[in-house]
């Protein structure tokens, strides 16, 4: 997703969507670049499984896949499968499911590591299944990646500034207009400002000072 990359997980059992065990990832590794999904999908699948593996190495508990559904085709699998054979737990099965010709819905191949790829009846309850999992999972992790870019979007250089929270961060932005008119500002209209002292203004006064 470029910047702001985050990775979503979601989870289905027999009873449906077990929302309580979705999880999303924020994307750390700093060699990933942008639009690397085979990296990005690395580093899910690695922090995922590794604490798991730490957590509950005797897989006691259901957040021990019994399949693993993966959002592509061959490519994706075959790399999935390096990384889970790395973990040491590649006998977790596992399936692509990738959207077939001209990327309509109800003709998705589904891929399995060394095997031929297959389809299912356009008909095919099954079919179904797998694709409300799908738009959930994209669903998850669109929605993740929004909220993720929205907080990018509102941070100031005032996040950074020990004593300012979200209220007087708020009161300063209301006041002064932009985050760089507060850099402008001196200590009287500083102090001018509900919720801040004479300390704190001298403390964000020598924050953007010192900033040059």
């Amino acid at each position: 997703m470029g910047t702001n990359a985050v990775g979503g997980m979601i989870v289905a059992g027999t009873e449906g969507f077990i929302k309580s065990q979705y999880r999303k990832f924020n994307i750390k590794g700093t060699e990933i670049t942008p639009g690397d999904d085979f990296g990005m999908m690395k580093e899910v699948l690695t922090r995922r499984f590794e604490r798991l593996l730490k957590e509950d190495p005797d897989r006691q508990t259901e957040a021990w896949p019994d399949l693993l559904l993966i959002d592509g085709g061959a490519g994706q699998v075959s790399a999935v499968a390096e990384i889970m054979s790395t973990l040491g737990v590649d006998d977790i099965a596992m399936v692509g499911v990738a959207k077939g010709v001209d990327r309509d819905a109800g003709k998705e191949e589904f891929h399995r590591p060394g095997q031929r790829p297959f389809a299912l009846q356009h008909n095919d309850p099954v079919l179904y299944f797998v694709q409300r999992l799908r738009d959930e999972a994209h669903r998850w992790a669109i929605g993740a990646h929004r909220a993720k870019r929205a907080k990018a979007v509102s941070a100031t250089p005032l996040d950074d500034i020990p004593g300012v929270g979200a209220g007087r961060k708020k009161a300063l932005l209301s006041h002064f207009g932009s985050a760089k008119a507060v850099a402008r500002a001196g200590l009287p209209d500083l102090m001018a400002v509900a919720g801040i002292s004479e300390s704190l203004a001298q403390t964000i006064h020598d924050f953007f000072n010192e900033r040059g």
